[in-house]
């Protein structure tokens, strides 16, 4: 495969040490160029990290020929439009997580690539870290049996940015109606999808307990995998402190780990406490980023693609009560 010169759209925080750099040292991959509204932004950001060319031009950056893929960075609200002018450019895509601001955007997202018959990437990057890929290997091996249920808590103590009323696109309810649960509980529940398959049924209660956003602040939800296992979670972003603990529960043991956290993997059984401790790489985007690249050769299929990502929105629309989409 040649190199795949990218793109990129929106080059905020995650870019910087997430992903940008994974982009960057990838083999068969070249990160060509960068792009901002604010041309000085841009300009910083290339010459930091040594991208050759910046815009401040979505459009152009999308045209230009000498950009083969592109990577979409922004908000979640601006996914869809960018998305489907990258389709009709015959290009490939990567769009950051949550792919879109609802289910019925994900759809068009998808049609619109499987119409230029190109790969759409999203990245929900646990899938392809190895601390989860081992969760995901004791339970193949059926380490604790037949796997029962899953239950998450994650709750964050409110920042500082909330708590003076300083703006942020995460918890206006405009671009993000979950607030931090659209930002952060996505990652979680399309991990579990990846462990348990898809989701056939799925409910929920959102609500605003502090007011200090228009966003949800609070949630709660609980869902069922066609394989029979079920799940259940509660995201609380006002707590007197921070909890992010994962419990798979089997018929002879369970498996516990923090989503967000790098936290050692603990496996119970019968036989004991079996501890895992398996470090993130430097760039946590590194494994999904190379993947991408073995999807594109064509030696294997990314396990984060728009479909997988599509029914994470249709299962949160769910637990948040928005109507069909």
């Amino acid at each position: 495969m040649k190199t795949l010169r990218w793109g990129i759209i929106g080059c905020g925080a995650v870019t910087e040490r997430k992903s940008g750099p994974a982009y960057q040292n990838t083999p068969g991959f070249e990160l060509a160029a960068v792009m901002r509204r604010d041309a000085a932004l841009a300009a910083d950001y290339a010459r930091r990290h040594g991208v050759p060319r910046w815009f401040d031009d979505a459009d152009a950056l999308i045209a230009d020929a000498g950009i083969d893929a592109v990577y979409i960075a922004t908000p979640p609200d601006t996914h869809l439009h960018y998305a489907l002018k990258v389709a009709a450019a015959g290009k490939p895509c990567c769009v950051e997580k949550p792919m879109a601001a609802s289910h019925a955007e994900c759809l068009a997202m998808l049609a619109a690539f499987e119409r230029a018959g190109l790969p759409l990437f999203v990245a929900y990057y646990r899938r392809s870290l190895p601390r989860f890929e081992q969760v995901r290997q004791w339970l193949a091996e059926g380490r604790i049996g037949a796997p029962r249920h899953v239950h998450w808590q994650l709750a964050r103590t409110p920042g500082a940015d909330d708590l003076n009323g300083i703006y942020r696109w995460r918890t206006d309810a405009r671009i993000a109606p979950g607030g931090y649960f659209d930002d952060l509980a996505s990652h979680g529940l399309n991990l579990f999808s990846h462990f348990f398959g898809e989701v056939e049924q799925a409910c929920g209660i959102g609500a605003n307990q502090q007011d200090l956003y228009s966003a949800c602040d609070a949630v709660v939800g609980s869902w069922r995998y066609a394989s029979g296992v079920t799940g259940s979670g509660n995201w609380h972003f006002g707590s007197f402190a921070r909890a992010d603990r994962v419990e798979i529960t089997g018929s002879v043991g369970k498996i516990e780990f923090s989503v967000f956290e790098e936290q050692p993997l603990l496996l119970t059984t019968a036989a004991g406490v079996e501890r895992m401790d398996i470090p993130n790489p430097e760039h946590i985007q590194a494994h999904h980023v190379a993947n991408m690249r073995a999807h594109l050769a064509g030696e294997a299929r990314h396990p984060s693609c728009g479909d997988s990502a599509a029914h994470t929105a249709w299962m949160m629309d769910r637990i948040l009560g928005k109507a069909a989409g």
